[in-house]
């Protein structure tokens, strides 16, 4: 094993490329579903305590619902096409820049929704860290 690959082995407590790229997917899957669901079956009380349009974060919620689902499926794939894992990386990684851009851009949310706009821009973030990183030792 490379030793460049040692901090994300044991981050996914695996030394298979592919069942660590199959475990970061599927954690992304319920993160992002679970935000979803959250988002969108309590839309008026958390856009009221982050400071964000209830509507907008509705069909945020119902998106990113669908969108955990579709990657919880690719994760339950014995071999993930790469093009599809490929596919999340790049939405993951547009989601946490994008997120930044309308914070400061379009949106004005409250004090919690400051904090935690750039916060699950983060996690995202290194949801796509984690599976580039595992996409390239499959490869390599």
């Amino acid at each position: 094993m490379a030793t460049s690959t040692y901090p994300l082995t044991a981050l996914a407590r695996t030394t298979d490329p592919r069942t660590m790229l199959r475990r970061f997917l599927g954690l992304d899957a319920v993160v992002t579903a679970g935000n979803g669901i959250a988002y969108a079956a309590a839309s008026g009380p958390l856009g009221d305590f982050l400071g964000v349009d209830s509507t907008l974060l509705f069909g945020i919620g119902v998106f990113l619902t669908l969108y955990g689902v579709g990657v919880g499926l690719l994760a339950t794939r014995r071999r993930p096409p790469t093009p599809a894992v490929q596919a999340v990386v790049e939405a993951n990684a547009a989601w946490a820049v994008l997120s930044v851009v309308a914070l400061f851009a379009w949106l004005s949310p409250g004090t919690a929704g400051t904090v935690w706009i750039p916060l699950q821009a983060a996690v995202v973030g290194g949801f796509a860290a984690l599976q580039y990183a595992a996409l390239r030792a499959l490869r390599g």
